[in-house]
């Protein structure tokens, strides 16, 4: 019988894509995503096909949405006898955790859309390497903890302070909008603790990037009542 994965070694899957209009050269798509090796086992080629399958349709997203924009603005850019734009698109990750058959990390997108503005979208996975699934948030608390509302009054007492710090500037009504933009799969792990993160604009201006909040394990084991 195989002992059950408690580390998972991945390596880079990298690939890049150009779009042209008019044989001018006016998108580019980049993607690194993680690419167990060696995918001997069923949970290494699960989480090996996920990735794969998140490339493809990333670079379909590319060509389906982020194209057409592209070419209109080649062509205004053309018409006005402006410089050419070239718009970029990437995906890329970070292994944040790879302990006790947990394997955690993030992946991002970054596009740059009409007039150069910047839009970055995160999303985190943890996988249970024992079972080859994603791992609930929940899972990771004490039963009959309260996580939830524990876990977004440790949010909500982090953006207080930074406020008050001056550090960081958020939405009117941001307390409101911690529940409303809450995702229980916006996580992942690190050696401190559980990151959970929000979209961009939810909760504070671009100038915030993807907001992100460390709720620290001696929180969870200790405040939270293992």
């Amino acid at each position: 019988m195989k002992e059950p994965l408690t580390q998972l070694h991945t390596e880079a899957m990298t690939t890049e894509r150009e779009w042209t209009v008019e044989e001018i050269p006016v998108l580019t798509a980049a993607v690194s995503l993680p690419e167990p090796v060696p995918a001997a086992d069923r949970t290494s080629r699960r989480i090996r096909r996920y990735y794969q399958l998140q490339c493809r349709s990333f670079l379909r997203y590319c060509e389906t949405y982020l194209l057409p924009l592209a070419a209109e603005e080649y062509q205004a850019a053309l018409a006005a006898s402006q410089p050419l734009p070239r718009l970029r698109a990437e995906l890329t990750y970070q292994v944040t955790y790879n302990e006790g058959g947990l394997w955690s990390l993030y992946t991002q997108s970054r596009e740059q859309g009409p007039g150069g503005q910047v839009s970055l979208l995160r999303r985190g996975d943890t996988w249970d390497l024992a079972s080859g699934y994603p791992a609930a948030l929940s899972s990771l608390f004490p039963r009959r903890s309260g996580w939830k509302r524990r876990l977004l009054e440790t949010v909500e007492a982090e953006v207080r302070q930074r406020e008050a710090a001056g550090v960081s500037r958020y939405h009117e009504g941001v307390r409101r909008l911690l529940r409303r933009h809450f995702n229980p799969q916006s996580f992942y792990l690190t050696a401190e603790g559980v990151v959970v993160f929000y979209p961009m604009y939810a909760i504070a201006p671009a100038m915030e990037g993807i907001p992100t909040f460390l709720v620290p394990w001696e929180a969870i084991r200790g405040e939270y009542g293992e």
